[in-house]
């Protein structure tokens, strides 16, 4: 498969798994995003387009203890939920963003869930 048309699919796949996520103050969206090399996650309020918590593996704190990217991917999920507590928010939507629900992104939804957020 073409780098374009592999690109376009999963911009596909977004739209269409976005028409039903929507984070709401009660219930934010967690968003990931997956690059070649990390992984980022958000909490997002959609009714006010804000980020109310985010968290990487390019974080010293995940960085620096190294390990395979999916303990790093799990990590990130642990860390956005800790800090998603303290800030107050414990249910949430989880928007894997066009990507599988597999490997690194399902890391991070367990790590997530293992930080104490409810999907």
């Amino acid at each position: 498969m073409e780098l374009k048309e592999k690109r376009y699919r999963r911009l596909r796949i977004k739209r269409r798994v976005r028409k039903k996520v929507f984070g709401t103050p009660e219930r934010p969206r967690l968003s990931v995003f997956r690059s070649n090399r990390y992984i980022y996650a958000q909490v997002i309020d959609d009714t006010k387009g804000i980020t109310l918590v985010s968290a990487s593996s390019r974080e010293p704190e995940v960085a620096q203890e190294g390990g395979r990217p999916i303990e790093r991917s799990r990590r990130v999920g642990l860390l956005v939920a800790q800090r998603a507590k303290a800030k107050g928010i414990e249910r949430i939507v989880f928007d894997r963003n066009g990507y599988r629900y597999h490997g690194n992104v399902r890391a991070l939804a367990e790590g997530a869930r293992e930080g104490g957020l409810h999907f």
